[in-house]
């Protein structure tokens, strides 16, 4: 077998049903399977596994029994010769995984492949490619010196600024939202510390790699939304795990003193702020028009029931596809993609070549009832159902 997908699902049952559904696209013509562990859901996350895809091998663990475990249990069933570590908060392209795995091919000393990364919104997602935190990056991240000097090499190693979004290359630390390898690599590094319940794992994992004399990628050629808000909301309990991550990463590869130890305690109280402040952020206002990417006139009816305001409907293939401000004409817009319409790769592209202040986004994924999307990387999506 070519390829296991591995999602680690908990409390984001429409998420996940998307993100299956464009994986199932984009492995249709892969050897590869699918395997989805659910870390304890209260929500219908594994009902509605078993109704939609039946065929897709479910693990359902008793407790949510954190990232690192979770998908190390995953990876125990996997039978592929490379794996996927996938947020359930993502879609995929059609051809994401049939580009990687071309690209992994024909590299020597493979470590961990990580991708474009966007949020709903079309923006870049700047952790997609990191170096290693090592106190100084720390600090330069912390302080947002990174901002001030972005292309000074003593500044802006925390988010690998060297190396541009649109250029794929080696870089040291890859996001866990999308991390793909060779299976034997992860046994050999016997997969993710599961003394770290989360947030630090996925730099740990990818700074082991290069300590096994491994080359890690970023690689451009093929766009992930990942809502990424969906997966962690930024409250008190965030904030302590993350201060923990930190934490054990720093003791775990860094030589203690005494200073290192002050300025990490100051830099996470400070990294915590910031981010409490971030994860207060407002959703933007309601839309004042709405444009369906569709032919479907029945569905634009219902939304525009839903909406309580007329929903536009713009065929593509009919007419030529036109550039934000046109689009725009001084409202804030809300287009909505419909996917038996639009394949998840054309949704994907359309984000991210429209992204605009004042547009968001949703997408109808193909035979469900529900749209979903999210209009900030820090607060949780919208979905809104349909009957």
């Amino acid at each position: 077998m070519q390829l296991s997908v591995i999602i680690l699902n908990y409390n984001v049952r429409y998420f996940l049903e998307q993100c299956v559904l464009s994986v199932q696209e984009a492995i249709a013509a892969l050897d590869a399977e699918i395997i989805v562990i659910d870390n304890n859901s209260t929500d219908d996350s594994c009902l509605m596994m078993n109704e939609r895809f039946p065929e897709i091998k479910l693990i359902r663990n008793k407790e949510n029994s954190g990232f690192p475990k979770g998908n190390n249990i995953g990876v125990a069933k996997a039978q592929g010769k490379y794996i996927c570590i996938l947020n359930p908060d993502t879609v995929v392209a059609d051809d994401t995984f049939i580009k990687i795995l071309a690209f992994a091919e024909k590299q020597m000393n493979l470590g961990i492949i990580g991708c474009k990364l966007i949020d709903g919104t079309g923006k870049f997602l700047p952790e997609s490619k990191r170096g290693i935190p090592t106190p100084w990056v720390a600090f330069t991240k912390f302080f947002g010196l990174y901002k001030i000097f972005p292309k000074s090499n003593l500044f802006n190693q925390y988010y690998a600024q060297h190396l541009s979004e649109t250029r794929t290359g080696k870089v040291d630390i890859l996001v866990g939202a999308f991390m793909f390898m060779q299976r034997d690599l992860y046994i050999d590094l016997e997969g993710f510390d599961e003394d770290c319940f989360m947030y630090a794992d996925d730099i740990d994992l990818s700074y082991r790699a290069l300590q096994n004399k491994k080359s890690n990628y970023y690689f451009h050629e093929t766009t992930v939304i990942h809502f990424k808000g969906e997966s962690t909301v930024k409250d008190e309990k965030y904030m302590k795990r993350f201060q923990e991550a930190m934490s054990f990463f720093y003791q775990k590869h860094f030589r203690k003193s005494f200073f290192f130890e002050v300025f990490i305690k100051v830099g996470i109280l400070f990294f915590s702020f910031v981010k409490m402040f971030q994860g207060k952020t407002k959703l933007k206002p309601v839309p004042e028009s709405y444009v369906l990417y569709s032919s479907n006139e029945k569905l634009a009816e219902k939304l525009t029931a839903i909406f309580k305001n007329k929903v536009v409907i713009f065929d593509f293939k009919k007419e030529k596809m036109v550039n934000s401000s046109h689009i725009l004409g001084g409202k804030r817009v809300e287009i909505i993609l419909d996917n038996r319409y639009v394949s998840f790769k054309k949704c994907i592209k359309i984000i991210e070549t429209l992204k605009d202040k004042s547009i968001t986004f949703k997408i109808f994924p193909k035979n469900t009832n529900f749209i979903i999307g999210s209009d900030s990387r820090n607060d949780r999506g919208q979905i809104i159902k349909i009957e």
